[in-house]
């Protein structure tokens, strides 16, 4: 079980993040057309896993342009941008802020990506959705970068996790 708050205030989530040098563990999410994806079809791909509460806060929509922004100059990287809101509203979003770079996905249905992950919120206002994180994986979907960020309503080190590209 790993801590973070909201606003100061403690929350807990079920597990902790995967370690570095461990392999990605597979997922299967929805897509904006409703149809799911798992970890292969990003087969040789790098990935950033830009995972997070709701599209529809102001932390989380911040972090999904900026990953838009850096996303279109990454060489063989997919961002991913992972919450359980429905692909309803990732796509409405996406669409009203022109968004191209980065693909939306969806752990509505059954929650198995946050807490396989260990990012399922046990507790507080957000209880049942995913701690705000990134996960780094290479091309062969080995971790190379997470960082758990200590505050919900904060934004990821998106240095950090280029960097780890």
């Amino acid at each position: 079980m790993a801590n973070v708050t909201l606003g100061g205030n403690p929350l807990h989530t079920n597990g902790e993040l995967p370690a570095n040098g461990t392999p990605a563990t597979d997922f299967s999410l929805v897509n904006s057309d409703l149809g799911t994806t798992s970890l292969d079809a990003y087969k040789g791909k790098k990935l950033i896993l830009n995972i997070f509460p709701s599209i529809d806060t102001g932390t989380c929509a911040t972090s999904v342009r900026e990953f838009n922004k850096k996303a279109s100059s990454l060489d063989n990287t997919t961002v991913l941008c992972i919450s359980r809101d429905l692909p309803f509203a990732q796509k409405r979003f996406c669409g009203a802020e022109g968004i191209e770079n980065v693909v939306t996905l969806s752990d509505f249905r059954d929650g198995e990506f946050g807490r396989n992950y260990g990012l399922e919120l046990l507790d507080g206002p957000l209880k049942g959705l995913h701690a705000r994180s990134v996960v780094v994986l290479d091309e062969n979907h080995q971790v190379v970068y997470t960082e758990l960020v200590p505050d919900i309503k904060d934004e990821p080190n998106y240095d950090a996790a280029l960097s780890a590209l």
